[in-house]
């Protein structure tokens, strides 16, 4: 069975399409827009018509057919749980600590709560939140009534049974093609903590494109009117010829406030004179340039006077095509019943009408998406852990057994042959436990629960690049945390164990989880204590082995490492670790 997924809120469809993207059966999706379900059937997005919940999520009655659908999914699909359920409420009024927020706002602002309540009674494996960035400090009416923010809200009821992170990222190096800063909180049932933590499935960090990158290959547009036709997406938004005077002679990164002639500059005439309009935000009639990341797109994509609309080249808004594009969203994404090639074959002026009919209904259910291509992400890492083996505490013991009979023998062929089908959390319990070595060196596994806590405390680095030592790396149970923190930088890290099969495990780990990062790794065979390091590092890191130590190795110890200050006579080896890497 494929993994699952409900979403709320869902809208056009547009960002949960990439979890259909990526593998997942949507059990149930509910919007209040029957327009907007509409596009999310023609995509095909649930496996049976009732999937499809109209209607208010706070309503019984929309309640009643989402947990009908999921009884429906248990007696005919064999539904254990839903693995995850997605939740982008309205955003209107979340406002940071908005002292003037009204009544009506906040009590808006509770259909987060609505979406809690769900989770809390259905109880999925992951949930994901998406909102506006000062979601989690946004007032909301909570379940008792009382007005409280909504990270305390989710703490409050979802405490006890999920770990959960929130992040503010711009999209625009998270999958997207455009800048779109926003809040996502991603919530891990705590019964599967032991093998991964929220971090693992936020999105790996990109570098963003131009838009000249996204959109440059696109043909341009000279006629107020005109529709490419190869593409009925593609097209030049009409608008009144008298404002194409004001755009026409803008250079890149230049408003229409900013010429010189008033009668270029966006206006009215009253009783006779020149009145000109009012650019609060400076950023309306600005084309875009080339050479940076697309603008936020938002619902009014279709006016020359929204934010950021005009095209760096022509002079007109972005059209569909390079809306969709900016967003992620699939060439193939259908926003209507008739094919796409049905639609190109159509003569001119049916063509004109059917913009005229979806335009602007496609328009804002763009500019409200989550780009597509960062649930993608997000569900693509889901995926990867649901469908892999989650070995339990009694099946590794016995793998550690035989491996232990036959002296690590084949422990690297193990590594190479389950890679892909047991999750990264139980094949590092496996290399760590299972090697006879590691047990000798006092070399133990660091609990996946840390890793939330380590990742808090590491420290801000403004540096471009960084220079990072791990000690005692092992099957790496660090590097995760560690790469995830500093996902923007380039990394140049130096990974030292004394043990030459954990570093040949550590490289297939790191070939399979770990290319997305800038990444330089120096696999080192060393015992750490022991080697004479030339190099400065911005940080240290890792879990040192924890036993005494024998006279004759604290010897050696102290004669390679003369310049340290070891003169006191530890009894542990890991405090000479500690020393050693101050």
């Amino acid at each position: 069975m494929k993994p699952t997924y409900i979403s709320l809120f869902s809208s056009a469809g547009v960002g949960c399409f990439g979890f259909k993207e990526a593998g997942f059966d949507c059990v149930a999706t509910n919007e209040l827009i029957e327009k907007r379900l509409n596009i999310q059937k023609y995509n095909h997005k649930c496996k049976y018509e009732h999937g499809y919940i109209l209607g208010d999520i706070s309503s019984e009655e929309t309640l009643t057919s989402l947990y009908d659908e999921i009884n429906f999914w248990k007696e005919n699909e064999n539904l254990i749980d839903i693995d995850v359920i997605i939740a982008t409420p309205p955003c209107q009024g979340m406002s940071v600590a908005n002292h003037k927020k009204t009544n009506f706002e906040i009590k808006r602002n509770s259909l987060v709560v609505e979406s809690i309540k769900i989770i809390k009674t259905i109880k999925p494996k992951i949930f994901i939140f998406e909102n506006v960035p000062s979601f989690c400090a946004t007032i909301c009416t909570d379940i008792d009534g009382t007005n409280k923010t909504i990270d305390e809200t989710i703490s409050r009821n979802l405490g006890e049974t999920y770990i959960y992170r929130s992040r503010i990222l711009n999209f625009k190096n998270y999958g997207s093609k455009s800048s779109r800063k926003r809040t996502l909180v991603i919530g891990v049932r705590k019964d599967f903590i032991d093998f991964c933590t929220p971090l693992y499935f936020f999105p790996d960090f990109k570098d963003e494109n131009t838009l000249k990158d996204v959109i440059g290959d696109l043909p341009s547009l000279n006629n107020i009117g005109e529709i490419d036709k190869n593409d009925i997406y593609h097209f030049f938004r009409k608008y009144p010829e008298y404002m194409r005077y004001w755009i026409h002679d803008l250079k890149q990164g230049e408003s229409a406030f900013d010429n010189k002639d008033d009668f270029k500059k966006p206006h009215r005439i009253v009783n006779g004179q020149i009145k000109i309009n009012i650019n609060k935000n400076g950023d309306k009639y600005k084309r875009q340039v080339w050479n940076k990341v697309g603008p936020c797109i938002h619902t009014r994509n279709d006016q020359l006077a929204s934010q950021n609309t005009i095209h760096p080249s022509d002079d007109r808004v972005f059209s569909i095509r390079e809306l969709m594009r900016l967003m992620s969203i699939p060439q193939d994404f259908k926003w209507v019943a008739e094919s796409y090639n049905y639609l190109n074959s159509l003569p001119l002026e049916l063509k004109r009408e059917f913009l005229k009919k979806n335009e602007i209904n496609i328009r804002q259910c763009i500019g409200e998406a989550v780009p597509t291509g960062v649930f993608k992400a997000i569900a693509d890492k889901i995926y990867d852990f649901l469908i892999k083996k989650n070995l339990s505490k009694k099946d590794i013991d016995i793998i550690i057994e035989k491996f232990q009979l036959f002296k690590n023998k084949n422990l690297l062929d193990f590594v190479k042959k389950n890679i892909n089908i047991i999750n990264l959390s139980s094949i590092q319990k496996i290399i760590e436990l299972a090697n006879a070595k590691r047990t000798e060196t006092s070399a133990y596994y660091t609990d996946k629960k840390l890793m939330e806590i380590i990742y808090d405390k590491l420290p801000l680095i403004e540096k471009d690049t960084i220079r990072i030592l791990e000690p005692s790396v092992g099957a790496g149970n660090f590097l995760p945390c560690i790469f995830k923190k500093y996902e923007d930088k380039k990394i140049i890290i130096d990974v030292i164990d004394i043990d030459d099969i954990s570093l040949k495990c550590l490289k297939i780990i790191s070939k399979k989880y770990f290319n997305n990062y800038k990444l330089f790794i120096r696999y080192l065979n060393n015992d750490f204590l022991l080697r004479d390091f030339k190099n400065r590092y911005d940080l240290v890191i890792g879990n040192p082995p924890f036993s005494k130590i024998n006279k004759e190795y604290k010897n050696k110890i102290k004669n390679i490492n003369q310049k340290l200050d070891i003169s006191y006579d530890s009894k542990n080896i890991s405090s000479y670790f500690l020393e050693k890497s101050y």
